[in-house]
């Protein structure tokens, strides 16, 4: 597992910034004012340049939802009992969760990934049971996975996102199921983005003042008890992740490997696209951060990263729901760079000298 995961890292190449003078020389050439669709530009060029390409093709689309239960829940850290994460997943299964409305809006396949639900479920056409094991361990009391058994998570997903290449998918989004998933993913930025943890702590389902400084607490003593687990990425998103977590951190990374850019959804898959960061420095290229998440915390890590989320919708709920949404605007700007008609092509005068 170890080989196949160095050969993925050493797969990853980076973009080809050469392309950037045509794609802008064809962007300035459009008909409208230079600059006048700001960042529809801007993303259009990251698009074009994570694909390879001056002439961007984007006609299919796949959301993965990740689903996995943490053994810190144990710790009372959420508003909701874990057995919310599989009558959750059977919901999206049902066509009736948030993300298969936006999903089915974005013109986007959606597929529900077990990655680490305490439950076994039956085959059903939108799930891929990709089961490392039934949750991840309380990090509060030692390392939530082995390094095995993180390694084997990444390369699923890793495998998801080769796979969906295969199939002609040329966009993928993130999204995640998970109660008490917010602590490990705070966790994670505070150690891997050396953060303090009470900044970036927020209420996640919803808890109230007390709870939250009992939040705090568990994830500070997590770390603590981890300490000597922290020395790189993989040991700590091991000892401080969780199996969706690093699923999502997988499919970034697979993706990488084959150049197809994917949409982060917010705070817990943005802690994933962390990982997949430190991991391997070249994925960023290939990240559109999707939106700003309400969660406490998220704008520093953004700043942190020097990322520009493309939506600000106070949206909290995860599952790849912004990402489905920030997916639509990425096709209009694709759409603006091969439908609009140039000043040389249409007659139009340009600006005065």
């Amino acid at each position: 597992m170890t080989d196949r995961f160095q050969q993925l890292l050493a797969s990853i190449k980076p973009v080809d910034m050469s392309l950037s003078g045509a794609i802008q020389a064809h962007l300035d050439d459009l008909t409208k004012p230079l600059g006048s669709l700001g960042r529809l530009e801007e993303i259009a060029m990251k698009y074009c340049i994570a694909t390879g390409t001056t002439k961007p093709s984007l006609s299919k689309k796949k959301v993965f939802c990740f689903a996995g239960d943490h053994g810190v829940a144990a710790e009372g850290v959420s508003a909701y009992p874990a057995e919310v994460t599989p009558q959750m997943v059977y919901n999206m299964l049902g066509g009736g969760a948030a993300i298969d409305v936006l999903s089915r809006h974005a013109g986007a396949d959606l597929e529900v990934v077990d990655m680490g639900v305490n439950h076994d479920f039956a085959e059903h056409p939108m799930l891929r049971r990709c089961k490392v094991k039934h949750g991840s361990a309380n990090m509060a009391h030692g390392p939530a996975m082995s390094i095995d058994e993180t390694l084997q998570a990444i390369m699923a997903g890793a495998e998801l996102a080769i796979e969906a290449r295969e199939q002609g998918y040329e966009l993928l989004a993130t999204g995640e199921m998970g109660i008490a998933n917010t602590t490990p993913a705070t966790a994670l930025y505070s150690v891997l983005l050396d953060m303090p943890v009470a900044a970036i702590t927020g209420r996640g389902t919803g808890i109230d003042d007390e709870r939250l400084r009992h939040k705090i607490a568990v994830i500070e003593k997590s770390i603590e008890v981890n300490r000597a687990s922290l020395a790189t990425p993989l040991e700590t998103l091991a000892a401080l992740g969780g199996f969706e977590i690093a699923g999502i951190c997988g499919l970034i990374l697979g993706a990488a490997s084959v150049g197809m850019p994917v949409v982060v959804d917010g705070f817990i898959s943005s802690s994933a696209a962390v990982c997949a960061i430190k991991l391997s420095c070249k994925v960023s290229d290939y990240l559109f951060f999707s939106h700003l998440s309400n969660e406490q915390g998220h704008r520093a890590v953004m700043q942190k990263l020097g990322a520009r989320p493309i939506l600000d919708l106070d949206l909290r709920l995860g599952e790849g729901t912004g990402a489905a949404l920030a997916m639509q605007v990425i096709e209009a700007s694709v759409k603006i760079c091969n439908e609009m008609a140039t000043f040389s092509s249409a007659g139009v005068s340009g600006k005065n000298d």
